[in-house]
């Protein structure tokens, strides 16, 4: 059986990062940097990685350094050109007329609300949502891993990971049914739970495809945790009406939406970088002494 492929995804990127304050006062967090490159643009990039090819920014006020992120720099490629210089590694930052859209998200209303303002765009495909600041690193990407698992068994997909059992109540968290390798049945859905009322350790850890109909329950969605409209609560609506799966993910997560995690992720990364691994070593080497 051939599923519909997926060829859009959302990304969510109108929050305030309030918790990296004063740093994200006039720079989108998204934009901050692992090493040398922003968190959106590994998100992107991973998106391309599973054959997506239209991305969709739900965007804020003051978030314009995205979009000029992956337009073309005219200034800058035409100075760096007449000097010399190799403006090849500016290319994965260029995405054509076409390939992004951005809609505003007017008021933090919730992240199931985020991802209702791109319906029109979506229309009636199956599509991805990236949360940026849930850095996935492996090979392959996150979104390929998923993309292949979709191609077997459709429906919604999502990922997730285990965590210490105390961690459950900062996360959605499924209740697992039958597993089969990295993939395992969703029976249930339940945002940010009690510690002893979740019903298994395996967290959503941000990235989804799912099946157009979500739009439809978020038109109506109402308020649920923290006084927002949570994806997790439309999409638990889902469950026993379509095919739902998750996919665990092999690779390493970074939550970069913390100050610690977004060190750990710019250390990691580093660490891996044949261009500065041994001086990031000695460095860290010599700071734990």
């Amino acid at each position: 059986m051939t599923h519909k492929p997926v060829r859009k995804a959302i990304f969510p990127v109108a929050g305030l990062g309030t918790r990296f304050l004063p740093a994200t006062k006039a720079i989108p967090k998204e934009m901050l940097p692992i090493v040398d490159s922003p968190l959106i643009q590994y998100a992107v990039d991973e998106a391309r990685e599973a054959g997506i090819e239209q991305m969709i920014f739900v965007t804020g006020r003051c978030k314009s350094a995205i979009e000029d992120h992956f337009d073309i720099a005219f200034e800058l490629e035409h100075t760096m050109a007449a000097r010399g210089k190799d403006t090849s590694v500016l290319a994965s930052s260029r995405l054509t007329p076409g390939n992004c859209v951005y809609v505003r998200q007017q008021e933090p209303l919730g992240l199931g609300h985020a991802i209702w303002c791109a319906r029109d765009i979506v229309g009636d495909e199956p599509f991805a949502i990236f949360l940026p600041d849930e850095f996935m690193h492996g090979s392959p990407g996150c979104m390929k891993q998923m993309v292949d698992a979709y191609q077997n068994i459709g429906g919604n997909v999502i990922s997730v990971l285990e965590v210490p059992r105390h961690a459950v109540s900062s996360y959605g968290v499924i209740a697992p049914g039958a597993a089969r390798g990295a993939i395992t049945e969703v029976l249930g859905l339940v945002e940010k739970p009690k510690v002893e009322d979740a019903p298994s350790n395996l967290i959503v850890s941000g990235r989804y495809i799912l099946q157009p109909e979500v739009m439809h329950i978020l038109e109506g969605q109402e308020k649920g945790a923290g006084g927002e409209i949570q994806l997790t609560d439309a999409m638990a609506q889902m469950l026993g009406k379509q095919p739902f799966h998750a996919v665990t993910f092999d690779g390493n997560r970074y939550d970069c939406g913390s100050k610690v995690g977004y060190i750990e992720a710019n250390l990691a990364l580093a660490l891996q970088r044949p261009d500065m691994a041994d001086e990031v070593r000695a460095i860290a080497v010599n700071l734990l002494k």
